[in-house]
């Protein structure tokens, strides 16, 4: 009896695309007209943006105390969001960056919108910051600029100086990359835009480019040098932000586990929100041939893989604490899983460790609806272990007459709306004005046929 053929493995672009059809596949979305669905999405996203726009200048305007922070509760929601955007925009650079000098070539399908979700999401964290600063017309002082104070300088051991140099690295470097991996397409829009303001537009941004073996040979040389250069970020800037915490001395924060812990759930939270928006684009901008069940398993793969990594941190954290012998480190533990924020901490276990281990089963990895859901849970695990972090261990110190509560005002709760309208209403307007998957990249990854039929036709 005749053995049955291996099964082969399912290829990164179905449909036996050609050359010329991703092209006109992709571009399509940039040429058309705005569809009434995407107007409904950005009308949405711009309104909460004005309302946390609105809410930032009444704060301004008024002070902090428009928030619920107090004498024993210094840090709450503005550094809670500020952790959680900054992880947020790891992912993008993971994909773009790690994956790349791995050599992953199912990451072409979904660097460029990764890419772009981490610069959006670097310009929300980097709002906490400044806002935190309570005078922050004077933000420019953390810039390392020649300044007419004579000796008169800014702390450099606070840890705000710290993240805003951290994101003010990520930010420029995470742009660079994402815009330099650009100029190929800018290019093809070039060539193919109907609109005279379009074509010079796009042929101005893709500086000349002319295609030839020698162009792309600089090309892919300043590539590789520029993942080369942004992997690194990966893992130093998420350490600088867990530094706010480890080099403390409260209980809760000082440890030693933090930055990796940080770097994982970063890269973990990341992943999560590139599924969330990934999956809806998908569906309504008909990129089932370019986003394929296989790179949906890929990422998943990745979220079992640093949910774990995560779930063992919850773990060493409890373990450290109670060997410890340290009566308010472990009084920090039992407060958090069983103090007036239990809710919130059993909320952390049931998103990011117990959600995550559904995407076992290839069954469930391979449903999409079910993959959204559980990227969902994952993002609402991901922003309340930052709550858990920063207020469980503020909110009951060493002395118990200054122990207090913390609940976020109305101010804080429209800031937080804010920042999504800003990111979502920054994300349609790439969706709408950019190719969303990388043209030159996704034409890598075909098979030589599909070459050899663009080059015969």
């Amino acid at each position: 009896m005749a053995e049955a053929p291996p099964a082969t493995r399912q290829p990164l672009i179905l449909g036996e695309k050609s050359l010329g059809q991703v092209s006109r596949d992709i571009l399509s979305l940039v040429e058309g007209g705005a569809t009434p669905l995407w107007w409904t999405a950005f009308l949405i996203s711009f309104t909460v943006l004005m309302i946390g726009a609105a809410a930032i200048t009444y704060q301004i305007a008024t002070g902090v105390g428009t928030w619920g922070l107090n004498k024993t509760v210094g840090w709450a929601f503005d550094i809670t969001n500020f952790v959680f955007w900054i992880g947020i925009g790891h992912a993008g650079t993971l994909i773009s960056a790690v994956l790349y000098l791995l050599r992953q070539r199912w990451r072409t399908s979904v660097n460029r919108s990764a890419e772009a979700m981490t610069l959006f999401a670097v310009l929300c964290a980097g709002l906490f910051p400044v806002i935190h600063l309570g005078r922050p017309w004077f933000a420019y002082w953390m810039a390392p600029y020649p300044n007419t104070r004579g000796s008169l300088w800014i702390n450099f051991r606070s840890p705000l100086v710290w993240d805003f140099f951290a994101i003010s690295t990520y930010l420029t470097i995470s742009f660079l990359f994402w815009y330099f991996g650009m100029i190929p397409d800018l290019a093809t829009l070039a060539t193919r835009a109907k609109s005279r303001l379009r074509r010079r537009l796009a042929g101005f941004l893709s500086f000349g480019w002319s295609g030839s073996t020698s162009t792309w040979l600089r090309y892919e040389t300043v590539y590789l040098l520029l993942a080369g250069l942004a992997t690194p970020l990966v893992v130093s800037v998420h350490t600088i932000v867990s530094w706010d915490f480890a080099t403390a001395l409260i209980p809760g924060w000082h440890s030693t586990i933090f930055p990796p812990y940080f770097v994982t759930g970063a890269i973990f939270s990341g992943f999560a929100m590139v599924l969330t928006l990934l999956l809806i684009a998908r569906k309504t901008m008909g990129l089932e041939d370019y986003i394929t069940v296989r790179h949906v398993d890929a990422m998943c793969k990745i979220l079992i893989a640093t949910g774990g990594i995560v779930g063992f941190s919850y773990l060493i954290e409890v373990f450290t604490a109670l060997y410890s012998g340290d009566p308010y480190e472990q009084f920090a533990v039992v407060n958090r899983a069983f103090g007036p924020y239990a809710w919130a901490y059993w909320l952390v276990i049931a998103c990011n460790v117990v959600a995550p281990q559904l995407l076992w089963f290839k069954k469930l990895r391979h449903n999409m609806l079910v993959v959204w859901i559980i990227s969902i849970f994952i993002n609402v695990g991901m922003w309340f272990e930052r709550f858990v972090i920063i207020v469980t261990s503020l909110h009951r110190d060493f002395v118990p007459s200054s122990w207090a509560m913390y609940r976020p005002t109305i101010i804080e709760i429209a800031t937080l709306a804010g920042t999504f309208g800003l990111f979502f209403t920054c994300f349609l307007l790439f969706a709408r004005f950019v190719p969303v998957i990388a043209i030159s990249e996704v034409k890598g990854v075909l098979g030589p046929g599909h070459r050899h039929e663009e080059a015969g036709s």
